[in-house]
């Protein structure tokens, strides 16, 4: 076993890793700042039975292997004594990292079968509590069930936290804000205000003005004010007023803006300014059908883009979708239900025109569906679209590294546009404040080319409303 010699500092702490923190996220070994770091003989084990396949566990399962030769292959200290991270970490971490060396008795209840991986896990953590009893021995998992069952042996465990990007959701940046009753009184001194291209500009100073964050929206329903953010400088800030879409004359491929928050994503979509758009809202807020509706506007009439290349999650994430038949459209067509519904209701036609009726709604799904690439996540990496309008859809299951990779796909014109609904994760050891979803909110927030909002109101059906409220 790793004679892991208490240091002086007492506050010094021994973490032992589950194997899925390892495959969760390679990088962990650094995480730990000045404490020190215990790998078991069978975390080892279960790395080399995932390293196989193309999925994302198997691939971090794989780069993990790489970092821990890299290490043991750079360092000429004896493994009984711990590995120096700070030079592997750049300084990030400071502890050292122990492997088991000899093997360790079962100090487990006779109950629990010693042939699972988990209660191995957990001798070893037993074994290493007795031997250091002076310093806290915590146990990492992303596994519920294990981290119960250690606090049922009175072993400490916890939860990886240093993936979470926001610990409460509750705080995760809305893109909108409500302007106090009083804010004209506390910010209209010495105002500027002027027109220009049909829009009315205020350059306004004041304490809230430090808080706004660029493209976000700030609204007053009692003045019937709705305005962007466009510049902040301290306690100064630029307001501009928005383009109504919820009036027909706006109307973006015949569909109008239902709500104040549809109206604020209808200003993104359509801005040619901003190149990355993040939308969450729960079941029918109508997150899809904005964005195809602005996307068709932009790509068939406004030609500003050359097609809608439409991709999403494939629960399970990264699994081959070779079982399907035909090409990789065909095959993502199952996941693409939400695409064909929202086609229905954009390829609508005046029944009294000549090209209405049945022939004409036909005719025009068809001309729509030309300009709309269905794409799996899958093929991804090495791609650049130029001149798309790239929307990414269930982007909640998502991790924050295959959202990168995603993101910087986009080349020269084109948009990005995540859609979610972080309530709704399927992927295994993805939380709210996990995702990558959440991760892409957070970190463009205040960037000038892009802009968030989360909708807050259901306009699918009395029904749907209800059923998300009561259920």
């Amino acid at each position: 076993m790793a004679r892991a010699t208490p240091k002086k500092n007492a506050s010094s702490k021994l973490f032992v890793l589950d194997t899925n923190v390892l495959m969760h996220d390679p990088s962990c070994l650094f995480r730990f700042e000045e404490h020190d770091i215990f790998l078991p003989i069978m975390t080892l084990e279960e790395l080399d039975n995932h390293k196989k396949g193309a999925s994302e566990i198997a691939r971090n399962a794989r780069q993990t292997s790489r970092m821990l030769d890299e290490m043991l292959a750079g360092d000429d200290s004896s493994i009984e004594n711990g590995i120096e991270l700070s030079g592997p970490s750049n300084k990030l971490a400071t502890g050292r990292l122990f492997l088991q060396t000899e093997a360790i008795g079962n100090e487990l209840p006779a109950a629990l079968p010693t042939s699972k991986v988990d209660n191995h896990i957990l001798s070893v953590v037993l074994h290493l509590q007795k031997q250091f009893a002076k310093r806290a021995v915590i146990l990492v998992s992303k596994d519920i069930n294990m981290r119960i069952k250690a606090r049922a042996l009175n072993l400490q465990s916890e939860d990886y936290f240093n993936d979470k990007v926001l610990e409460d959701t509750d705080i995760l940046y809305s893109g909108s804000l409500p302007l106090p009753d009083n804010f004209w009184d506390k910010h209209g001194k010495g105002m500027e205000s002027w027109k220009k291209d049909g829009k009315t500009y205020y350059k306004l100073s004041g304490p809230l003005c430090s808080q706004f964050l660029i493209n976000q929206f700030v609204w007053m329903e009692k003045d019937g004010l709705y305005a962007q953010v466009i510049e902040t400088s301290g306690k100064k800030a630029t307001l501009e007023t928005l383009v109504d879409y919820t009036h027909p004359k706006n109307a973006v491929w015949g569909i109008t803006a239902r709500n104040r928050e549809q109206n604020f994503a209808f200003n993104l979509l359509m801005n040619p300014e901003i190149d990355f758009v993040t939308m969450l809202g729960q079941a029918g807020t109508g997150k899809t059908l904005l964005t195809l509706a602005a996307g068709l506007a932009q790509t068939l009439e406004q030609k500003t883009f050359s097609e809608i290349i439409m991709t999403r999650a494939t629960v399970p994430v990264g699994d081959d979708i070779g079982f399907l038949p035909g090409s990789e459209e065909e095959k993502m067509a199952p996941w693409m239900g939400a695409l064909e519904d929202n086609l229905e209701v954009l390829a609508h036609t005046d029944d009294n025109s000549p090209y209405g009726g049945d022939w004409g709604k036909a005719a025009t799904h068809d001309i729509l569906r030309a300009k709309i690439k269905i794409k799996s996540l899958n093929f991804m990496r090495g791609r650049t679209f130029i001149k798309k309008f790239l929307i990414i859809d269930e982007a909640q299951n998502l991790t924050p590294k295959q959202m990168k990779t995603l993101i910087t796909r986009a080349g020269p014109g084109t948009k990005v546009i995540c859609l979610g609904n972080i309530a709704q994760i399927d992927t295994p050891y993805l939380t709210e404040g996990s995702s990558g979803l959440t991760y892409v909110v957070d970190r463009f927030k205040g960037w000038a080319h892009s802009g968030h909002i989360t909708l807050q109101r259901g306009e699918r059906s009395r029904l749907a409303d209800h059923a998300a409220d009561v259920l």
